[in-house]
Order: C-alpha cells, then structure tokens, then sequence
C-alpha cells in the first residue's frame, strides 16, 4: 500500500540570492562576470569562483551574526 504522505521536498535556501549578489558583487570588483569567467583560462576561473564563494561565505556569516545580535537585542528589551 502506498503512503498518502509524499516526501518532503527540501527547503529552498533563503540566503541563496544574497549568495549569488555578494558572487557577483566580488567578480564585477575583480572585472568579471559569471559569463566572463568562460573566457578565462579554466585554472583562473576556478581561482576566482573558490575566492568568491570565501568572500560571499565570510559576508554572510557577517549578515547572521548581525541578525542574531538584533533579535537578541530586542528579545532581552522586551523582559
């Protein structure tokens, strides 16, 4: 007999756009896009995707802690 519950699909991450800006926001500042890391030697192109994905990791480790400081803020004001 079949489940009438069908699996769950994941959940969609919300800091995906924010991601993908803070990417391209480091290629544009090292004079490349997305599309122009195709033109690129393909060492290059991983180089600077390996230092963007770093870059947009550290900004968004930055955004949660702030967030965090903020709803701990206004959680210890309300008591």
């Amino acid at each position: 007999m079949k489940s009438p519950i069908s699996p769950a699909m994941p959940a969609a991450d919300p800091h995906a756009p924010l991601e993908t800006a803070l990417i391209d926001e480091f290629l544009r500042s090292r004079g490349t896009d997305r599309r122009g890391l195709r033109d690129l030697p393909d060492e290059q192109a991983t180089r600077l995707m390996t230092e963007a994905a770093a870059y947009a990791s550290v900004r968004l480790t930055e955004v949660e802690s702030r967030a965090l400081f903020v709803h701990e803020i206004h959680g210890a004001a309300g008591m």
